[in-house]
């Protein structure tokens, strides 16, 4: 190796003096960006070709390297001009929040120190920041701060742990190792308890982990999308007379859809008398336990085996921050820990590994910390409080105003849709309703690719096709959510004029 360099020439290493100029640019260029955010559109709703042409992108990958400080230039200013903003003050679609500006630098921050946070010897400093950052989230949704825990991607991530840690725990507690024989061997026929509003994760959970989604029992809900506790117990006593073995009842803490609670008290207590596992997911809604304007009903995620939250919903964190709740961090361990001879893990240690699916872990938790530490609990109380109070202010301003009715409100959700006056007293005929559900489609396509305001959609148990809007937001002020009425209405008589059928007047 004689002929190697005594210094190497990387391409893609930087000194400290250029390193510090193309980052001190690259922070004035997404200050900028970010202060033009709430005065341009939501998104410009353009196709993916457009997308491509706009970007450069479809060539070949170069053979010659580029300037760092001309691509990163270039990029920040294609990002800000092609992208989907969540952060926008009307930005009320699905339940991503505006990152908070502390958590953007903390990203920065966190890759620079690039630890693995696997093992404590590789991440000392961060696996303690997470084991920090776990227990404060716990303690500020009413859960146990001696909990066991860790940071995921996301929400289903963190059903999925919750999930997982209830098979291992439920399926071998008559001396059957899950792990080792599978589902089919360790225990009869495993059940699972979920309402029609729960998210799809369940399906995933089901179907991955080897029980198939036969294993759901779907459990019918009351008009408000909370769980039936009569039928719950029916499916549990006609699974066991079956032979059948229940081990899990899931709990919603916030339904996508519109934000119901399910009466998590009651399922709990259904769980202790069955002796099944009791999960929530609380991705979007579990944080609200923290705030006083949130339903009475989420105290109840204080009795659960497992909960899952998102710190990338009502902590305002930048994408992706899940976390993962279990009680006994010991069923964690039971579910996911192996040690293989290349492992050297010191016992007594805080090893993620051990605790999910991953050994290659980022350092999600320094951005949910580090806003943790800014705001405070109080903080926190009083923004997701914010956020309900201007769902509710949304409500009041829908019912304000001709055209639209309100359909249902739920935590920061408030459910709705534009009924023309005309057809407002034979809304109820199958063809005026058919023609509405069409019509409401119609407008959220529009409502998105127009970049006024973006909202999304839901469908009603009466199946009713209507508007969504989630708010989420740090940014979002009063005049943005009393604004929305006005656009929805426009935008519905500008379509109402083009796709009426003369059939119906």
């Amino acid at each position: 190796m004689s002929d190697f360099p005594a210094r190497r020439d990387a391409p893609l290493a930087l000194d400290s003096t250029t390193f510090r100029a193309l980052g001190h640019r690259l922070v004035d260029l997404v200050a900028d960006g970010l202060a033009a955010v709430p005065v341009g559109p939501v998104t410009r709703g353009e196709t993916p070709a457009e997308i491509r042409a706009a970007l450069g992108l479809g060539g070949a990958l170069p053979e010659q390297g580029a300037d760092a400080a001309a691509l990163l230039e270039t990029t920040a200013r294609d990002l800000f001009a092609h992208s989907l903003f969540n952060g926008h003050p009307k930005f009320f679609g699905y339940i991503t929040a505006s990152p908070a500006p502390i958590g953007i630098l903390g990203d920065l921050l966190a890759s620079a120190v690039n630890p693995n946070v696997g093992a404590f010897s590789l991440s000392p400093a961060a696996t303690e920041i997470e084991v920090e950052t776990v227990r404060w989230i716990a303690e500020l949704i009413g859960y146990p701060g001696d909990t066991g825990g860790l940071l995921v991607s996301g929400g289903n991530m963190a059903n999925f742990v919750g999930f997982w840690a209830a098979r291992a725990a439920v399926a071998s507690r008559d001396g059957g190792d899950v792990r080792v024989r599978g589902v089919a061997a360790a225990a009869p026929r495993l059940c699972v308890y979920a309402s029609g509003a729960t998210h799809t994760w369940i399906q995933k959970a089901t179907d991955l982990s080897g029980l198939g989604t036969d294993a759901i029992r779907w459990i019918a809900t009351d008009a408000e999308e909370r769980m039936d506790l009569v039928a719950l117990r029916e499916a549990i006593a006609a699974d066991r007379a079956a032979g059948a073995t229940p081990f899990l009842v899931v709990g919603t803490a916030g339904s996508v859809s519109t934000g119901a609670v399910d009466d998590l008290p009651a399922i709990a207590a259904v769980a202790r008398a069955e002796n099944l596992w009791f999960h929530v997911d609380g991705a979007y809604g579990g944080m609200a336990a923290a705030a006083a304007e949130a339903p009475a009903e989420l105290k109840g995620l204080a009795l659960a085996d497992s909960v899952a939250i998102d710190p990338h919903k009502w902590l305002y964190a930048p994408l992706e921050a899940g976390c993962a709740l279990v009680r006994d961090r010991a069923h964690l361990v039971a579910a996911f820990s192996y040690h293989p001879d290349y492992y050297h893990l010191e016992a007594g240690l805080t090893n993620f590994v051990d605790y999910g699916m991953q050994n290659s872990r980022g350092f999600r938790a320094l951005k949910v910390w580090l806003a943790l530490r800014q705001a405070g609990a109080a903080g926190y109380r009083r923004m997701i409080g914010d956020d309900i109070r201007l769902a509710r202010l949304l409500a009041d301003a829908v019912r304000a105003t001709p055209e639209l009715e309100c359909t249902t409100e739920g935590l920061s959700i408030t459910t709705f849709r534009f009924v023309p006056a005309d057809l407002a007293p034979r809304a109820s005929d199958p063809a005026i309703a058919a023609y509405l559900n069409a019509l409401n489609q119609a407008l959220l396509d529009r409502m998105q690719k127009g970049g006024e305001a973006f909202v999304s959609n839901a469908v009603l148990p009466d199946e009713r096709y209507v508007l969504r809007a989630c708010i989420v937001n740090i940014h979002t002020q009063r005049a943005d959510v009393e604004a929305l009425p006005s656009i929805v209405v426009s935008n519905g008589h500008a379509l109402d004029a083009t796709m009426r059928p003369t059939s119906i007047g």
